[in-house]
């Protein structure tokens, strides 16, 4: 009997030991607040982590680990986005709202899940992305489907479909001031949509452009985001900005690897993909530097703006490791599942 419970206990730690070993960090999102950290990784489970602990002069190694973990997805956690009130988490088909404040308080029971009206009952394609609109208060949900999905959070329901890509889609964004919403999919488009009709106003193939085609990375789309007149877009093609008055690329950025999240910083453009470190851009194309991180590769990168006392960026990707930089140039500690 002792003997057995040794080994019962050994198998535990090895398990554990596995899981870590091959965990993997899909998405961020920060409290309202901004003192909480919420990460997603590949077996479906979120993590919530305390900032004012972990940036406080008096933490310890247990201040860098999670005060709440649950599961809350079969599949992983591929997106996770914050609103006023709620954390928003998307896996294998469905989107799950939770109440920060109960979050907060160590209670993780969903307010709702909800799937999109897919094509057959049986499908179950993975939501990659999600953006708030804030003009009519809806969730816009890009994934495997190879369409995106708004649903009026205001009254729960599913409003309207994109349709146009001929793939599925990795990325979403939110042109709020032109009422617009931007994809990105395998198919190597990144479609401009009316957000009022629901309508494909315009589409942009970057790997056919002869500055941005990187072939031997395949074409499709794996980030994309806005900023009034500007979009950042790449994944097989080059990083690249582009203006959407004329649609054109004016900036090409020679990073290696694909890019699987970038985001506007003032002046620069921060980035994250293949390779272990988070890549400062110029607006003009060059490579500033690049802040070595502890995962191989990157998936996801947030910046908290709902706080000035923790305004921290965090990144994070295939590790049980989030790195946390009090200043961007570089890593201050890690957060760890």
């Amino acid at each position: 009997m002792r003997r057995g419970g040794k080994t019962e206990v050994l198998n535990n730690k090895q398990c554990i030991y596995m899981e870590l070993l091959h965990m993997s960090v899909f998405s961020q999102s920060f409290s309202p607040c901004g003192r909480f950290l919420a990460a997603g990784n590949n077996y479906g489970e979120i993590a919530l982590f305390s900032l004012s602990a972990a940036l406080s002069p008096e933490a310890t190694g247990l201040n860098q680990k999670p005060v709440l973990t649950f599961t809350a997805h079969e599949g992983p956690v591929f997106s996770l986005l914050s609103t006023d009130c709620h954390l928003l988490s998307a896996g294998n088909g469905e989107v799950s709202a939770w109440s920060w404040a109960e979050l907060t308080k160590k209670n993780a029971k969903p307010l709702w899940t909800k799937r999109p009206n897919y094509k057959s009952s049986l499908e179950i394609p993975e939501i990659n992305s999600m953006a708030v609109n804030p003009s009519d208060n809806s969730l816009v949900i890009g994934g495997g489907d190879n369409n995106v999905h708004i649903l009026d959070l205001e009254h729960g329901a599913f409003k309207l479909v994109l349709q146009g890509h001929s793939d599925y889609i990795h990325c979403v964004s939110v042109r709020e001031r032109e009422a617009e919403i931007l994809s990105g999919g395998e198919d190597g488009a990144v479609r401009i949509w009316d957000s009022r009709t629901g309508q494909s106003v315009h589409c942009i193939e970057v790997y056919k452009y002869k500055t941005c085609a990187r072939p031997q990375y395949g074409k499709w789309i794996s980030c994309v985001t806005t900023d009034s007149d500007w979009m950042l877009c790449g994944g097989g093609p080059s990083l690249s900005l582009w203006h959407l008055r004329s649609l054109s690329p004016t900036s090409i950025f020679p990073l290696t690897g694909c890019q699987r999240q970038a985001t506007f910083y003032q002046d620069m453009i921060l980035a994250v993909g293949e390779g272990s470190f988070v890549s400062h851009c110029l607006l003009g194309g060059e490579v500033k530097a690049q802040i070595p991180c502890m995962p191989q590769s990157l998936n996801t990168l947030q910046l908290n703006t709902n706080s000035t006392e923790h305004r921290v960026l965090t990144a994070g990707g295939s590790s049980s490791h989030i790195d946390v930089f009090t200043n961007l140039s570089y890593r201050a500690f890690s957060l760890s599942f």
